[in-house]
């Protein structure tokens, strides 16, 4: 497990990582989420939080979503909550409903993921659409034109019980430190718009 909280790094340029208890990690993630939105953003932004409550592990997104959504951050629409999960059998309706509400929407994917032991309690923030399900050999829809993940425990040995056995006391907070990077990111934007 890592015992020593490891500082933003660049993995390739279009990948960041920082592990969760980093003291400046929200400030981190809030900063470089900015940087991955559209420069000029005319479109609404959606944050959609997958997973579901009935496994500790995968429930790293609606717990994020519970939180954001108790918080109301101005800049962004959250969909997936502990109330109204995005799961692997709404998946496809939930995007549609997505869609209908929004025009264009700029997306923004959270889920749990399975990595390396040395990788636990890494977030890490991507250009491109999430996989949800891979883990445990799901097909599922793409989401997101850029997505966070948060590696909550370890792969490669029967992935569905891993992920079914995860400490929830790292699972929330995990969600804690995405769901304030989110809110500072929701405050870089207010001060840019303020700029403008």
């Amino acid at each position: 497990m890592n015992l020593k909280p490891k500082f933003f790094e660049k993995k390739e340029p279009s990948s960041y990582r920082i592990y969760y208890e980093e003291q400046n990690a929200p400030f981190y993630i809030g900063n470089q989420l900015v940087k991955f939105l559209p420069e000029h953003l005319t479109q609404p932004l959606v944050i959609a939080c997958i997973g579901t409550d009935r496994s500790t592990g995968d429930a790293l997104g609606p717990i994020t979503g519970t939180l954001l959504q108790e918080r109301k951050p101005s800049h962004f629409h959250v969909y997936g909550t502990l109330e109204n999960p995005i799961h692997a059998v709404n998946l496809e309706e939930q995007l549609e409903m997505i869609y209908q509400q929004h025009e264009n929407p700029f997306i923004i994917g959270i889920d749990a993921c399975l990595g390396k032991l040395k990788s636990v309690g890494d977030v890490t923030i991507n250009f491109g659409a999430l996989k949800p399900g891979a883990g445990v050999n799901k097909q599922l829809p793409p989401v997101g034109d850029i997505h966070l993940t948060g590696i909550v425990n370890v792969s490669g040995f029967m992935e569905f019980f891993v992920l079914q056995n995860t400490r929830l006391h790292l699972v929330m907070k995990m969600a804690q430190t995405i769901a304030n990077g989110i809110m500072e990111a929701d405050q870089l934007l207010d001060a840019k718009n303020t700029q403008r």
